[in-house]
């Protein structure tokens, strides 16, 4: 039996193939790069333009933060991996990648159910909105979606740290998860897989009441406006987050909610790749895109880009 902390794993990526490495790396590359930029982006333009100082863009601003985080968390390490050929990653280095990508990922969703209730009081209670949504207010749920996901994530933590592992060491995945790491311990993984289960279930579905309910009422107070224009204002400041919630629900479904995790995990490998490399590149542009006022912020800081040169 070997010693945790002494422990080195090997991730085996999601090919062996050196022509399909190059591929991966150049996709996973560009990838990273465009999901970096768009978010950073929309940081940069919540916190320099006047049109985008309402607690939409406050949440949505948190957001991408939140997935540059969560894409930097896997995604820099795996390139690395591939491009030097060093596969190796410490106990504590997989423990660390782990609780961040978790972390990350969870409060994802608790800030996904964060913006709907956004949504919902600035179409059902416009006149009350500034007050609601007070700075206040918006900070205080944004902290307490990071202390929700965090409370979610230390019971499996806690457990486990407590992981034995034997004969292998190798991980099949190109990530530390949960899943391969319990295929190869030689713990009792029961109790573990059993609280990863009722943590998944619980968190997806308290996320996806606090997400459906708001926009029962918003479809409600939508189908008793009087004109067609503004049904269709109402429509377009939702879908962009509808979209989001979408995919960011139904990977959840592929890689969370499903049986042992001592079945084979290669299924979840692809899914990983699409939540952490490709959702959050798409993100900024769904937001973006389908929002006149971001884009007009846009086009705004594009034209003061002259003036700051000349000064």
């Amino acid at each position: 039996m070997m010693r945790n902390n002494t422990i080195t794993f090997i991730l085996l990526g999601l090919t062996s193939d050196p022509q399909l490495k190059v591929v991966i790396f150049i996709f996973l590359f560009l990838t990273y790069m465009l999901s970096v930029t768009g978010n950073l982006t929309i940081i940069f333009l919540t916190f320099i333009s006047s049109q985008l100082k309402t607690a939409m863009y406050f949440f949505l601003q948190n957001f991408s933060f939140l997935e540059i985080s969560f894409t930097s968390a896997c995604i820099p390490r795996y390139l690395y991996n591939i491009s030097t050929g060093d596969r190796t990653i410490t106990y504590d280095n997989c423990a660390i990648q782990l609780f961040f990508t978790d972390l990350f990922g969870v409060t994802e969703f608790f800030l996904l159910a964060t913006m709907s209730y956004d949504r919902y009081v600035a179409i059902c209670k416009p006149l009350h909105y500034v007050t609601i949504m007070n700075n206040k207010i918006c900070r205080n749920l944004i902290l307490c979606c990071w202390m929700a996901g965090l409370l979610i994530i230390l019971p499996t933590l806690s457990l486990g740290l407590k992981l034995e592992f034997c004969d292998s060491n190798v991980i099949d995945h190109f990530v530390c998860d949960v899943s391969p790491l319990l295929k190869i311990s030689c713990s009792e993984t029961w109790l573990i897989e059993q609280v990863i289960i009722v943590s998944a279930v619980l968190t997806f579905i308290m996320t996806l009441v606090c997400v459906v309910l708001p926009y029962v009422y918003i479809i409600k107070t939508v189908l008793q406006f009087p004109s067609a224009q503004q049904r269709k204002k109402a429509s377009s400041t939702c879908s962009s987050h509808m979209i989001v919630v979408s995919i960011t629900y139904g990977s959840c479904i592929f890689i969370y909610v499903k049986p042992s995790a001592k079945n084979s995990v290669a299924t979840n490998k692809d899914v990983m790749v699409l939540t952490t490399s490709v959702a959050p590149m798409l993100n900024p542009f769904i937001y973006t895109l389908r929002n006149k006022q971001v884009k007009q912020a846009f086009k705004d800081s594009i034209k003061r880009i002259p003036l700051f040169l000349m000064k």
